[in-house]
């Protein structure tokens, strides 16, 4: 369930919807996990291949000799909403993409949750946000999340051009799902990339990721 398929379908009203929105962050089992269990900043990135939204099959070495950065996705989630909605997320996608930085998106979700989107619908929800990512792909049997460690949407790691780790964990230091607190957050994406790509050691390599679980195929 999501905050927009309420109001949308049920007419909740704006009362109603604060009321409701600490229940709907429980739903979503929020967490806050050591970053990456699997794989952590200084670690060889695992390869990987998967289908985008449209079909096209992507893997991680298309990108060799650029940087990268993953970030795992569900619009279900409060904590994506977020930053989606705030426009945060598309702006950090935005600044990175001007800088020649490769952005993949990964949607592990299960097609038994509740709040799984068809790629059709995942492709249509990123149009509408203004996503500005290099694409979107599907990990529905959830082995490149699990490969990743990913535990939480959303959750972010930083590929340097070697195919090394030099980042994993949060989008930023505000571990909740209040848009005003992103103003005063520290963006962990751009700092992180903005030293790599200046030739400086990540000063912040691991942060520990919030949001909600990611919902894996059992």
């Amino acid at each position: 369930m999501t905050t927009r398929r309420i109001s949308g379908e049920l007419g909740v009203t704006g009362s109603m919807r604060r009321m409701l929105f600490p229940w709907l962050v429980w739903m979503c089992a929020v967490v806050a996990l050591p970053a990456a269990a699997n794989v952590t900043a200084g670690q060889p990135a695992p390869a990987f291949a998967l289908s985008d939204t449209g079909g096209k099959v992507i893997s991680l070495s298309d990108f060799k000799g650029r940087t990268v950065v993953l970030e795992w996705i569900n619009p279900g989630c409060p904590f994506v909403q977020k930053h989606y909605r705030s426009a945060n997320m598309p702006t950090t996608q935005k600044a990175a993409a001007d800088k020649g930085v490769v952005w993949l998106a990964i949607n592990s979700t299960a097609t038994s949750a509740t709040d799984y989107l068809a790629p059709p619908a995942l492709a249509s929800w990123m149009q509408q946000y203004q996503a500005q990512v290099t694409a979107t792909l599907m990990d529905a049997d959830g082995r490149v999340g699990k490969a990743y460690g990913a535990r939480t949407t959303p959750q972010m790691v930083i590929i340097d051009p070697q195919g090394v780790i030099r980042y994993a964990g949060a989008i930023d230091s505000k571990p909740t799902a209040r848009v005003e607190d992103i103003a005063t957050a520290t963006n962990h994406v751009n700092q992180a990339l903005g030293e790599l790509l200046t030739g400086k050691p990540v000063s912040v390599p691991v942060t520990r990721p919030y949001g909600c679980s990611v919902k894996y195929a059992s």
